[in-house]
């Protein structure tokens, strides 16, 4: 099997190469910074019917209010947040769980002297469209 250098952009000889199988490591190595949302992202899997991110919120950042088209499940793998879904608010930290439903309003604010890292699955694919977003702040 052919290496990506970028799972989030894996081309190689106009081929679309993404590995079935990723460490913590190789996803921070190769996030893209997205300055408009001032966070690093990184596109891991694209599959048929779902997608998994990792995402990383540097310490005193906002997780910005939005919504999507897409169903949204995600684990804190570093960093501590106080994560707002629909009406629900609570403090988050490593190891802990939240579920999204499709068009319901979630965000955060990024706690305490660490970044936060969460890796998250969206269900069905958003297929790379962040058209579909809907931003609150």
């Amino acid at each position: 099997m052919l290496e990506a250098v970028n799972p989030i952009c894996p081309q190689l000889e106009g081929k679309l190469i993404m590995k079935n199988i990723i460490t913590l490591k190789e996803a921070d190595a190769s996030a893209v910074y997205r300055p408009e949302l001032d966070l690093w992202a990184n596109r891991l899997i694209m599959g048929k019917h779902q997608e998994l991110n990792w995402v990383k919120f540097k310490p005193g950042s906002k997780y910005p209010l939005h919504s999507h088209p897409y169903e949204q499940v995600s684990v804190v793998v570093q960093g501590r947040m106080l994560l707002t879904v629909g009406k629900d608010v609570r403090e988050v930290g490593p190891g802990d769980m939240w579920h999204v439903p499709s068009e319901v309003t979630h965000g955060g604010e990024i706690l305490g002297d660490e970044a936060v890292v969460f890796i998250d699955v969206y269900s069905p694919a958003s297929e790379g469209h962040d058209g579909s977003i809907t931003y609150y702040e």
